[in-house]
This record gives structure tokens, sequence and C-alpha cells, in this order.
């Protein structure tokens, strides 16, 4: 039976744990801050704060002691926020045993370094025998109460290692949960992360009271700017076009469960960041964080990005929303197949 450690107690964690358990040739433990998650995955079998109604299978436990959870994992899943991401594995490195397979499914940037998850993570883990982890993305478009349910849902795994993919092709498919692989690290990092920046965006469109013309624009933009900086930083078009970029940009500007589309409708409506965050009681809309980051690695990268641009504006300069709106339908006139 497969050790399978989770680390981070969210919905998209838990929904994780429900996927593998299900299985029943895992035994899946999972890691989370929270003291009430772990009494309520241990004792009823349901992550009553972040995944109400979901039962998860016997086969899974929660603990607050990392290395309990750690003890024996042959794949370590990474479910936290960005923010927490390479302090949570410089504390495990001591635990994590050589050539562990970790899977990063965390959509984010690290502030201040601009890297991608897989990128932080093995840079915690930097070990000093030539024997550095195995590190891949889990991305697509996947929301955590329908993957939870058993909702036919498609997503992708990306790694350099051959057998990182195989191994999580295999061990995390089942009839209703399909994984796709692809060796673009970068392209589905960079799909996972910048498509939340666009969904605010197209939550902002709603809470403005806009109708379908205005998404459609938006999305089609946003997959364009998203494509230009994927390129710029070694990824490749045809990803942008698969799960972890249109098939994920779609889900998250267009669903009603999308945090970030959340918070792009209260912005729309008039609401201030701080309220809105305080709201979510915890949970987390990685777009907020991930705008900053973006904007940082699109002017290093030199490309031009006036969404992502814009919605930096609004969350961390106090622009209004309709001032930006007009800005972005007044630039100067572009081709649609220019870079910019």
């Amino acid at each position: 039976m497969s050790q399978i450690a989770i680390i981070g107690g969210g919905a998209w964690g838990t929904g994780l744990a429900i996927v593998l358990g299900r299985k029943g040739s895992h035994r899946v433990r999972l890691w989370a801050h929270e003291v009430d998650v772990c009494e309520s995955i241990n004792r009823h079998h349901v992550n009553e704060r972040f995944l109400p109604g979901q039962r998860l299978p016997d086969s899974v436990s929660a603990s607050n002691d990392i290395a309990v959870v750690l003890d024996g994992a042959q794949i370590i899943v990474s479910v936290m926020p960005s923010q927490h991401c390479r302090a949570l594995f410089a504390r495990m490195r001591p635990l994590i045993r050589p050539r562990t397979l970790i899977i990063s499914a965390t959509k984010g940037l690290e502030e201040g370094s601009l890297l991608r998850m897989t990128e932080v993570i093995a840079d915690a883990l930097k070990r000093d025998d030539n024997l550095p982890p195995l590190v891949g993305a889990l991305s697509g478009p996947s929301f955590a109460q329908e993957v939870a349910r058993g909702d036919p849902t498609a997503i992708t795994v990306a790694s350099q290692s051959p057998e990182l993919l195989s191994t999580v092709q295999q061990e995390f498919s089942d009839a209703s949960f399909r994984v796709y692989t692809n060796s673009d690290v970068v392209g589905v990092e960079l799909g996972g992360a910048l498509k939340n920046i666009i969904a605010i965006a197209a939550g902002i469109c709603d809470g403005l009271g806009l109708g379908h013309n205005s998404v459609a624009a938006l999305i089609t933009r946003g997959l364009a700017e998203m494509t230009r900086l994927a390129i710029a930083c070694g990824g490749r078009s045809e990803t942008m076009s698969g799960l972890a970029g249109l098939g994920d940009l779609v889900l998250t500007c267009t669903g009603g469960l999308s945090r970030n589309r959340s918070v792009g409708v209260e912005l729309g409506r008039g609401k201030k960041l701080p309220e809105i965050i305080e709201g979510m009681h915890g949970m987390v809309a990685e777009g907020v964080f991930t705008t900053t980051a973006a904007v940082g690695l699109a002017q290093a990268r030199g490309v031009e990005m006036p969404i992502t641009e814009q919605m930096h504006a609004i969350l961390h300069e106090g622009k209004s929303p309709k001032e930006a709106l007009q800005e972005l339908m007044t630039r100067t006139g572009k081709s649609e197949t220019s870079t910019a």
C-alpha cells in the first residue's frame, strides 16, 4: 500500500485526499495547520471548515504533527498557500528522504524571488549529495467540491522526470479523475498561477454588471498575455491551449466556485480588498498574491501584460475597477496577433 502525505488541509488538499483515498490502495495522511480541521477529519471523516458535506475515505487520516504525516511517505503532495511554501519545505527538509516524489498542487508564484512553486521546493530541499528531489506540478480545471463528489475531471502533471510522470499518472488516476502528462513544467505552473489573475478580472466584469461579450474578450486576451509570458520564460504555447492553460482559465473565469472570481465580483461591487479577504474566513485566493509577482516577472522578461497590470493597480494601489477597464479599452490600437 502506497504511503502518501498531503501537506495542506484546505479544500483542494482535502479533495485530493478523497481522490487518493477512494482507490483503496493508498494510505493517505493529511497535514493541516488548523486543529479543528484535523479533529473533524479524524472524528467525522469530513473537513467541516473547508470542504463540508464531502466524506473522506477511512484510509485518510489527519494530523498537526508534520513528522507523523511524512513518516514513510513515498509521495508528498504540496497544497499549501504559495506564501508558506518555502518555510514549510525548509521545516520538512530533514524529514524527507532522498528521491521522494514531490508534487506541487499550489497555483501561485513566490513574491520577491518570482519563482514558481517547483523552483521554490527544489531550492528549499537543495542537498549536497547530488540527489535532487523529484518534483512535479499538478494543475488543470479542478474545483475541489466537484472532484470530491466524483464529477469527471481531467488534469495534467508536469515534470522532467519520466519516473514521476508515470507514477503520478498511475497512482492518481481513476474512473472519474484522469491525469495527463506533460514535460512543460514552466507552462503548466505559469498557466495555473496566471489564470487566477484573469479570473479576478472576470469577476470584476460580473460585479460591474457587464455581460458575456466582456468576459469572452477578457478570457481571450487574458490567454494571449499568459501565453506571452509563459513563452518568454521557456514554456510552450501548446501547453497554454491545454488543461493547465485554457481549460483552467475558462473554469476559473466562469465558475461560481472560483474564489478568485468571487474576489473580483466583490471588487466590482465596490468592496475593498481587506474587507473581502476578512470575509473569506481563512480561504485563500492565490491571484491576490500572484499579481505582484506576475507583474515583476513580466517586467523582468520584457513582456507587456495590460490586464495583469490593471489588476495589480486595483488590488494593491486602490485604482477603481471602472477606471482600469476604461484604460484597457482605450489603449493604442494593436494587431490581434502582435506580441502586446
